[in-house]
């Protein structure tokens, strides 16, 4: 590694005394099951200059002194563009994380195709700690999305949820992503009334596990596989196998800074490109289930 970590003494978790040294040490040991699902996408940046419970902000533009080991790419937005940077490498990956970002947050598409997104994703977000209902919901996600032909791999959050994802071959446009999505979560809701809602408003959720498909939306994003929490323990997101969900002491943050490297000798989602699938059949067989 050719970067220097500055202030590497700086607590960034208070409870647990891990320092920014500690985590971009966590970030190098992982870089190689993590870059891979990062390559290419633009990438927002949470950033924590106080540590976890100080400020917090998402750092979207690339500012001009990164250096030229850091790619750009330009995204439009509502009015304007911005210039994301793209993390692909490791000294990318220790420059970002020396820039106290915490969290690794990737937009759904890749540089040279801003228009088609190579994932679907289904954040799975409950409104009370009962994370049995959550591995539930995973389940029904999965089940679905296997009845319309399409492959889905599952990641806890290291939050409060599971995050479920698509890879799609980048032959369907973001607003038909989108659109699929929705009309996935609106039948998964149909088919769980008691359990599953779309309702955004955390007020008219209830007690019941929000489906957020807002994650597909344009310039929208969801963390990374193997991105730290800005949480107590430093847990992180960490893909899984469907058959982990059988274990009774899963949790969202069952896996931390110290102990994914119990995690780091096969990574699940090391096929998951090969896996990638067209929305075209798949929508038809959505289409005759909603009817």
């Amino acid at each position: 590694m050719s970067v220097a970590v500055t202030h590497p003494d700086k607590v960034l978790y208070p409870e647990d005394g891990y320092t920014k040294a500690d985590m971009v040490e966590y970030y190098l040991a992982v870089a190689d099951v993590m870059l891979p699902h990062m390559r290419r996408h633009p990438l927002a940046m949470l950033r924590f200059n106080e540590g976890i419970h100080g400020e917090r902000f998402f750092h979207k533009q690339a500012p001009k002194y990164f250096p030229e080991f850091i790619d750009r790419v330009e995204v439009p937005k509502a009015k304007g563009t911005t210039m994301y940077p793209i993390c692909d490498n490791e000294d990318a990956l220790a420059y970002i994380a020396n820039h106290n970002c915490i969290e690794f947050h990737l937009l759904p598409v890749r540089a040279e195709d801003l228009r088609h997104p190579d994932r679907m994703v289904f954040d799975l977000d409950p409104s009370i700690e009962d994370f049995s209902e959550v591995r539930d919901a995973a389940r029904w996600v999965h089940e679905l999305l296997d009845e319309v032909g399409l492959t889905s791999f599952v990641m806890t959050s290291g939050s409060r949820g599971l995050h479920v994802w698509v890879p799609l071959d980048r032959k369907s446009s973001t607003d038909e992503v989108v659109d699929f999505a929705t009309v996935t979560a609106a039948l998964l809701v149909a088919r769980h009334p008691e359990a599953l809602t779309t309702e955004f408003t955390r007020a008219d959720r209830g007690e019941k596990i929000y489906v957020d498909v807002a994650r597909n939306a344009p310039a929208q994003h969801a963390i990374a596989p193997y991105s730290l929490r800005a949480k107590p323990g430093a847990p992180a997101a960490t893909p899984i196998e469907w058959t982990d969900l059988d274990d009774p002491d899963l949790s969202p943050q069952r896996w931390t800074i110290k102990t994914i490297m119990e995690r780091l000798d096969a990574d699940p989602w090391t096929e998951m490109h090969r896996r990638a699938r067209s929305l075209d059949r798949a929508r038809r067989s959505l289409d005759k289930l909603s009817a």
